[in-house]
Order: C-alpha cells, then sequence, then structure tokens
C-alpha cells in the first residue's frame, strides 16, 4: 500500500465539521447570481474539489517518489496547482482570479502571462507522459463552465474546499457520503430532463446477483454520475488480498461511458472519492460505435446499466445497426450493442459474458424490430431472469414501469424465470419522500439461488414466447387479472405507456409518408 510522510499529515476533520463545511459552501454559492439551482451549484463545488483532490494526490505520489528516491513529473505543473493560486486564503482574488480561471490567456499568479487555468486543462492531452491522468483532466474540463460572477464569492468556496484533506481516507470516505447525498438533490431539482437516475437499492441488487469478480471487466456504457461502476467497486474491493490485486482493481477492471458533459464530470468526482484514483471513463455517445467492429478483444465479462428509454437517435447513429435492426428507440440500441459488447465463450474466456441491465415496459411487448431483437436474444443470449419492478420506482422522473433484465452468452434461452417485486403492505406506489428500500429485495435475493414457482414467481418456456411474437410482457398468473382489480394509478400509467407507444408509431409513419411525398 501507498506510503505517505507522517510530518505531513494533514488535520483530520470529523463528520460533523465535513459536513458544517460544505453546507457552509453550498450557502455561499446561493449569493453569486450567476448560479441556478443546484443544477448549477453542485458542477461548480465538484470542479473545485477536484481540483483540491488531484493536487492532494499529486502531493501524496511525490512524497512517495522522495521516499523511494525517484523524481516525480507532476499531472499539473505549477502555477497551476491547487497550492499555487488557490490553498492562500489571501491569494488572487476578485477580478483577477476570475480571468484566470475564464480567460484563454490571463495574468498567472506568478505575474507572467499564460493560458488561463481552464485553457490549461483542457489542453492536458496534448501533453506526453501520464496520457490517462491528463486525458481525464482534458475531458473534464471540456464540457465544465465557471458561471459564478463574483470572484469574491468564489475565493470564499475555495477557503472552505482547501479545508478539505484528501490525504485522509476517513475523510474521503465521510466526504463520498456527502456527495451522495449532494448528486441525490441535484437529481431531484433537475426534474422531467429525461435523465432516469437509478435508484442505489435497484443498483446494489443488481450488483449482488450479478456478483463481478476480480480479474473480470466491468462495464456500463451509459454510466451518468458512476452509481453502478460505484457499487461494483466496493464489491470488487472486498475480494482485493494484495498490492497486485489492488493494481487490478484500480488499472484494469472497471469502465464506463458517458455522453454529457456534466454526468461525465460527476462519474469522475463520485469515482475519485469511492478511491478509484484513475477512471476509465470514455466521453461521447456510446452508439457512435458501429456495431460490426465490435470485435472480441474489446467484448467484457459484466455488464451493468440503465441506459436512457424514452428518447430517439438520430439517421446517423441509426445506421451503426443491421439495417433489419435499425430503429431510433435509444433503449432498444442499448439492448443491441450490450449483447454485441458481452464476452463470447472459447475466445480466451471459460464462459461467456453477463448483464443485467433496466428496461422499461414498452421493450418487452414491442413488436417489429423490438420483437427482432428479441428474437436474437432468445436464440444466441441465455435470458434468464426478468424481475418486474413495482410502480413508481424511479419516482419523481417517471411514471412509465421498468424491468430488469438479467442475461448471458452461455447459450440459448430455454425458460425464463419471471419475479414480480411486491410494493409494501399497505402502499400504492412508492413516491420521492417514500422511495424504494435495498431491504425490499430480501425475498428476491433469497429466491435468486433456489427457484421455486410461488405467488411472486412464475416461469415461462421460451416456446410459449415465440408463440406469442416475442412479447415477453407476461403477467403474474398468481395475481387477480382483469381491469375491475387493478390499481386505477396503474391503469393510468399503463395507458400512458401504450399512448407514447402509439405516438411513437406515428410519428415514424408520418416520417415514412413525408419521405415518399418528397
Amino acid at each position: 500500500m501507498p506510503r505517505t510522510k507522517k510530518s505531513k499529515a494533514a488535520p483530520q476533520t470529523t463528520a460533523q465539521q465535513l459536513s458544517a463545511l460544505i453546507k457552509s459552501a453550498r450557502q455561499i454559492l446561493r449569493k453569486d447570481k450567476g448560479l441556478n439551482g443546484d443544477a448549477d451549484r453542485l458542477p461548480l463545488l465538484t470542479w473545485v474539489m477536484f481540483l483540491k483532490f488531484l493536487d492532494d494526490l499529486e502531493v501524496r505520489h511525490q512524497d512517495e517518489a522522495s521516499l523511494d528516491g525517484r523524481s516525480y513529473e507532476p499531472i499539473v505543473a505549477a502555477p497551476y496547482r491547487w497550492r499555487d493560486w488557490a490553498a492562500r486564503a489571501d491569494g488572487i482574488n476578485g477580478d483577477d482570479l476570475l480571468a484566470f480561471i475564464n480567460n484563454d490567456e490571463a495574468t498567472l499568479p506568478d505575474g507572467k502571462r499564460g493560458p488561463g487555468l481552464f485553457a490549461y486543462l483542457r489542453a492536458q492531452a496534448q501533453r506526453n507522459g501520464k496520457d490517462a491522468q491528463r486525458s481525464v483532466i482534458a475531458n473534464v474540463f471540456r464540457g465544465v463552465q465557471n458561471r459564478m460572477v463574483s470572484g469574491y464569492l468564489l475565493r470564499d468556496i475555495l477557503n472552505k474546499v482547501n479545508g478539505i484533506h484528501f490525504t485522509s481516507s476517513e475523510e474521503i470516505h465521510t466526504l463520498s457520503h456527502l456527495y451522495e447525498s449532494m448528486l441525490r438533490e441535484m437529481r431531484d431539482a433537475a426534474g422531467d430532463s429525461g435523465e432516469f437516475y437509478t435508484p442505489r437499492p435497484v443498483v446494489r441488487f443488481m450488483v449482488q446477483v450479478t456478483d463481478p469478480q476480480l480479474g473480470e471487466t466491468v462495464l456500463d456504457p451509459a454510466c451518468g454520475t458512476g452509481g453502478f461502476l460505484v457499487e461494483a467497486y466496493d464489491h470488487l474491493m472486498k475480494q482485493v488480498k494484495t498490492i497486485d490485486q489492488r493494481h487490478q482493481l484500480q488499472q484494469e477492471t472497471l469502465f464506463g461511458q458517458e455522453a454529457k458533459p456534466l454526468p461525465y464530470m460527476l462519474a469522475q468526482m463520485n469515482l475519485l472519492l469511492h478511491g478509484l484514483e484513475v477512471p476509465r471513463i470514455a466521453y461521447g455517445n456510446t452508439l457512435e460505435t458501429r456495431l460490426t467492429e465490435i470485435g472480441h478483444g474489446q467484448r467484457v465479462d459484466v455488464i451493468l446499466t440503465n441506459p436512457p428509454f424514452g428518447g430517439e437517435e438520430e439517421a446517423g447513429i441509426k445506421a451503426n445497426f443491421p439495417p433489419n435492426l435499425q430503429t431510433s428507440e435509444t433503449a432498444l440500441l442499448f439492448l443491441q450493442y450490450i449483447m454485441r459488447k458481452l464476452r463470447v465463450p472459447g475466445f480466451g474466456a471459460e464462459r461467456g459474458g453477463r448483464a443485467a441491465m433496466v428496461v422499461p415496459n414498452g421493450t418487452l411487448f414491442g413488436d417489429g424490430v423490438a420483437a427482432a431483437i428479441k428474437k436474437q436474444l432468445l436464440e444466441e443470449f441465455n435470458l434468464h431472469t426478468i424481475v418486474r419492478l413495482p410502480q413508481g420506482v424511479f419516482a419523481p422522473y417517471t411514471d412509465i414501469p421498468a424491468n430488469l433484465l438479467f442475461f448471458d452468452r452461455n447459450g440459448k434461452t430455454r425458460d425464463i424465470w419471471y419475479y414480480e417485486l411486491p410494493l409494501p403492505e399497505g402502499r400504492k406506489k412508492y413516491s420521492k419522500t417514500a422511495p424504494l428500500q435495498f431491504e425490499e429485495f430480501a425475498d428476491c435475493l433469497a429466491w435468486w439461488n433456489e427457484r421455486k414457482e410461488g405467488p411472486r414467481a412464475w416461469k415461462a418456456l421460451v416456446d410459449d414466447i415465440v408463440q406469442r411474437g416475442y412479447d415477453l410482457d407476461l403477467k403474474n398468473p398468481s395475481a387477480k387479472q382483469g381491469l375491475e382489480h387493478a390499481d386505477p394509478a396503474e391503469l393510468v400509467a399503463r395507458m400512458r405507456v401504450h399512448d407514447g407507444e402509439i405516438a411513437h408509431l406515428l410519428d415514424e409513419i408520418e416520417k415514412l409518408v413525408g419521405g415518399v411525398v418528397a
């Protein structure tokens, strides 16, 4: 494990002090006229903490190199290091601070002229040396803007964040929990933005039953703020016994991709805070990859994800998929990508890859292209389990019913187990104030390895699914049937889903008719 100099150890900050410090910083941010809500404030606090974290990490690595008698080449050079421009409480301030951060060309803290801070950081990928770390920095700051208009309030923020010591594992652990709570607040503030963040109990359940093992590669191709990768990291960290295994986990195990700059930056910070020193998160749209170009060398052992659903992709993206399987529905394109990305047994692996993903109900009952994709899924993969989630799991973002698909690349599907997760006694749906709890998965976890049919679990033969036209939307045979027994809220949600499917089909027909007329 890394060694650090005891003489340079930073003073410990208690959880209560750290919480008060973050709260104080957020109160300062509310005073700035350039920031509108938590959707602006959290990203700013994130990039400021990112730079402090990076400098503390560099100091630690420099100390280790000194102890070993090695030279150390810093990732960020003076005068752009946190200690050069941010650490002093009476340092650069006001308009000079804003100019140094924002401008392409600025007066630097050492009095010389040169690239501003963001311009310097965005250019890091062009330098030689620590390519992985520098690429992370360049990608993080490619989409970052400083929206604060008061350099004096920004100086107050820097002084607050300077009180966080990223050299203490205990402090980082505490801060990671505080950061998770801030992420949840920002998600709640975002409203209907088309981003359906996965509740942590769902993430934890999916990781636990998929059970990634050290030595396997784990991917989330639509990683958002990194929830699946953080949970997978914590799951795998329990298996680490040696320095070599730690290096394997840090460098060769977890991978992700995210298309939007804000979630990309938040994912980087989230993973850094949880202990992943160099997050391997690619920046860009996963679906821009041509499916036929994914060879055995690019495949992975485990995929855990909640890809966007309800969105539509442009024609250029659809062209990356087989002509008979092209669709604008994002969830169906991601399903094809995941199927292609899973490792094939016999090509350097004893067994095939496995996946767990969230899909809307529309994926289960969709026909046409959706049915053709499901046909391929059943014939070439083993779709062994579908967990049906109850109403409101994704509240407040959407009421669209969702399901968890579990499949692997170890032979074709013969039968599919269904498990219907019930709502707690006396509840009609989940809500923002009363969300799903991990304990509610206890019965499903107990059932997972010793399966038998019962009030919540049933099995469907693949031949029956084929006869249904690959409709996977099977209802629980033990549940009350008929509209007279259905909950009104569930009926409304079900009608909205079907209305959405009809509207989508009408849009597709309208485009086709328009193309014919043209």
